[in-house]
């Protein structure tokens, strides 16, 4: 088995493949696949507030939606789209339209050499007073916010003799619309608006013993991220140079250094005649395009790293890597093991100074192309997590905090897929830190150095029941500590359950039941919503 070569340490914390090693596999199996299933649903809903009070509201749903996934020898991808319009029944609740999804996929120019690949998200989430996502809205409400994102861009991977090429560029978008919300001291909270996203690396490299005893390489890349709360822009510039040190046949010592140029600016906002910030009809600070650019953060100077790979089969690969880089130590790595068909485990340990535009970007370009969407049976919202047996599985960009800071974020996430014969389990849980970075003299100095870290947890398990129903059970939880003085912990958790039958061909009915609890220390009681369905569904 041939050693893997150094990864780069880069601005992006994860770097999305063309194809992944389950694909590959199946493609050189000749299974290629086309699977496209449009439907449409009816439903009634009915939400009962258990605490604090007592009120029940009802609705009447009609859905739209696709579900396909494309396997081919010089393109692949999945995708999930759904589109719901909520009629309330009660006169003092909205109606509401909300859409949802997610797409990943690639396709090739150039087989085997150059592709194009792109991904989409669209999901809706509700937000505390702190602008924390909690759990997943019914309808609209007040508290409500709708997140779509979006990348695409070019893959380049060629030879030239001994010494293999590779390159990306991915271009990102990334905005949130949601409420204006007001912290507990009476200071407006800006929530993210929007953020563009520009990464380029290109690197050339040998693997050991072709042609030297050990591997070398050399590589750049580019990170930009320009968001729009107060003209914040995040640039990260490096050159590198790596070693790959042979151990075994399948195992590695891996080194590297170079320099990097890091910085992280932005604008104040414009303020009246007494200096207080002035907001604009959303509750967003309104920025003064013409004060000048303040510096919040600045590193530049001498990176290094050093790891091991160890890679015993295709199916199993890990990366661990220990270095310097932001002025401080870094840690970074992942590990993969798929010991069958039916199982994947996926691990990825990340560090990084972006924008939520841009975690959200990097989470969705690190999915596989081919999965299915694990999604809410009452609210159809996305949980956060994909189905899937090869790339990583889940979205951590998708939970934390809404801040429109840009911020240093660390942590972990982990998922694990299992087929049990005819049903299809998973679980997938993260640990996710964002210390937030504000320019002095700006109204972002209140965020600077304020510490984010939320844990979170999904599982489930999905299959048939007989030869004409199926079953579907979700569970979710997650702690928010904020680092805002007074504004103490939030837990939320839940869970699921639905039942499909078809009754006639393509129509099926389907009941589901699900209950929620938000218990946050500023509030006096627990927030505890449960919601059934009953409703029709026919596919296409």
């Amino acid at each position: 088995m041939a050693l893997l070569t150094a990864t780069p340490l880069h601005a992006q914390t994860y770097s999305g493949d063309d194809i992944g090693e389950g694909e590959a596999e199946e493609l050189s199996n000749g299974r290629d696949r086309t699977s496209i299933d449009p439907y449409i649903e009816a439903n009634s809903i009915a939400s009962w507030q258990i605490s604090p009070g007592s009120d029940v509201v009802t609705y009447t749903q009609l859905v739209a939606g696709v579900d396909a996934s494309i396997v081919g020898r010089n393109n692949g991808g999945s995708v999930s789209l759904r589109y719901e319009r909520n009629f309330a029944h009660q006169s003092d609740v909205a109606d509401s339209d909300t859409i949802t999804g997610i797409a990943r996929g690639y396709a090739s120019i150039v087989p085997r050499v150059l592709t194009i690949e792109a991904g989409a998200l669209a999901t809706s989430t509700r937000v505390d007073e702190l602008g924390r996502s909690v759990f997943n809205p019914t309808v609209d409400d007040d508290l409500s916010t709708q997140t779509y994102s979006v990348y695409a861009g070019p893959n380049l991977q060629t030879r030239a003799g001994d010494v293999e090429i590779n390159a990306n560029y991915r271009a990102g978008y990334t905005r949130v619309d949601g409420p204006d919300f007001v912290t507990l001291d009476g200071t407006s909270a800006d929530l993210f608006d929007e953020s563009v996203t520009h990464s380029a690396s290109l690197r050339a490299g040998t693997r050991p013993n072709e042609p030297f005893p050990v591997g070398v390489g050399v590589g750049a890349g580019y990170y930009q991220e320009d968001v729009s709360n107060l003209d914040q822009r995040v640039r990260d510039a490096y050159v590198r140079g790596d070693v790959t040190i042979p151990i075994t046949p399948t195992l590695a010592f891996v080194a590297g250094a170079g320099v990097e140029d890091v910085e992280v600016s932005s604008r104040d906002a414009v303020r009246d005649a007494d200096g207080n910030p002035i907001l604009d009809t959303n509750g967003r600070y309104v920025t003064d395009e013409a004060s000048p650019r303040t510096i919040a953060y600045d590193a530049s100077g001498l990176i290094w790293d050093v790891g091991v790979v160890w890679s015993p089969s295709s199916r199993t690969q890990l990366e661990a890597h220990f270095g310097h880089r932001y002025d401080s130590e870094t840690y970074y790595g992942s590990f993969s093991w798929q010991p069958n068909r039916r199982s994947n485990l996926q691990l990825a340990v990340y560090d990084g100074i972006q924008g939520f535009g841009g975690r959200l970007n990097n989470a969705l370009a690190a999915l596989p192309t081919d999965f299915s969407v694990i999604r809410d049976p009452v609210t159809g919202e996305l949980t956060g997590c994909v189905s899937t047996l090869d790339g990583s599985g889940c979205l951590d960009g998708l939970l934390g905090s809404l801040r429109s800071s840009v911020f240093r974020g660390r942590g972990v996430v982990a998922s694990y897929t299992r087929e049990v014969g005819r049903m299809t389990a998973g679980i997938g849980a993260g640990y996710d830190r964002r210390r937030f970075i504000g320019a002095p003299g700006t109204v972002l100095e209140l965020a600077d150095g304020v510490v984010d870290e939320s844990f979170y947890l999904t599982a489930g398990v999905s299959g048939p029941v007989g030869e004409r129903a199926s079953f579907t059970i979700n569970t979710f939880a997650s702690w928010f500590d904020s680092g805002t003085v007074g504004t103490g912990d939030l837990r939320v958790f839940g869970g699921s359950a639905s039942y499909t039958r078809e009754i006639y061909r393509n129509l099926s009915a389907r009941a589901a039941l699900a209950i929620s609890t938000l218990d946050s220390d500023l509030a006096t009681d627990d927030l505890t919503t449960a919601t059934a369905l009953l409703g029709l569904r026919y596919d296409f």
